[in-house]
């Protein structure tokens, strides 16, 4: 069982920055890759970065050169630093870990941009 703790979220202006993290109760060395995905009210949960073992990347093109994501093998955690924060980022944001065990979630952060 691996558990997964997001944190970092919050209210934020238009333009400005967050930097999320998600922690893991166990190494992420061997993970396949890890995530942050995001919901929206109302709307599915959408792929917004991900990482694999070897550090290759992967974003939503609505993110794409705003958002960063990495990985820290030591302390177990993953961030996702997000830049130029539009409103149409407020959603919550979940933390993704794809294992050999399975799949894992955290229970979310709310990221809120103002106009």
């Amino acid at each position: 069982q691996v558990q997964l703790v997001e944190s970092g979220g919050g209210l934020v202006q238009g333009g400005g920055s967050l930097r999320l993290s998600c922690a893991a109760s166990t190494s992420i060395f061997n993970f396949n890759s890890m995530g942050w995905y995001r919901q929206a009210l109302g709307k599915q949960r959408d792929l917004v970065a991900s990482i694999r073992s070897l550090g290759r990347t992967n974003y939503a093109d609505s993110v794409k050169g705003r958002f960063t994501i990495s990985r820290d093998n030591a302390k177990n955690t993953v961030y996702l630093q997000m830049n130029s924060l539009k409103p149409e980022d407020t959603a919550v944001y979940y933390c993704n870990a794809d294992t050999r065990f399975g799949g894992y979630w955290g229970q979310g952060t709310q990221v809120t941009v103002s106009s």
